[in-house]
């Protein structure tokens, strides 16, 4: 959907140093005759904040429901994690399937998420911020 930023390349290229080694987390889907077909991170951007990142899922896997049920995992992690004390995301007006999932899922937009984090990535217009924690 999107051409990828200096700043996707560089942690798709090394999610280890970028994600894991930062304190965060990453997931897979994985589907027993298709594989793995999706994945999803949970970014450390700063002491107690996560950004909920990377999130897809393979188009051979679409209308399966993999993306909600990798969400609401992913969210059920963050939730037994007491070093999250805030998850957001960061993404495009374009994601309009995505942002409904988001907030069916209690991400609500948010104008402070915008303006401490937004200016991350180019592409990005829309700030939420998980409720439930």
């Amino acid at each position: 959907m999107f051409r990828l930023e200096p700043i996707d390349v560089q942690v798709l290229e090394n999610p280890e140093e970028y994600i894991i080694q930062k304190g965060g987390y990453i997931w897979f889907a994985e589907h027993a005759s298709l594989g793995i077909i999706g994945t999803c991170a949970l970014m450390k951007s700063s002491e107690g904040d996560f950004e909920l990142t990377k999130m897809g899922v393979s188009n051979s896997a679409r209308g399966l429901k993999v993306g909600e049920q990798l969400l609401q995992y992913v969210l059920a992690q963050a939730q037994a994690q007491p070093n999250i004390k805030r998850l957001y995301l960061l993404t495009n007006t374009a994601c309009e399937a995505a942002i409904h999932l988001y907030e069916k899922n209690g991400f609500v937009h948010d104008v402070g998420i915008m303006e401490e984090f937004g200016s991350h990535y180019e592409r990005c217009n829309v700030a939420m911020l998980y409720t439930n924690l």
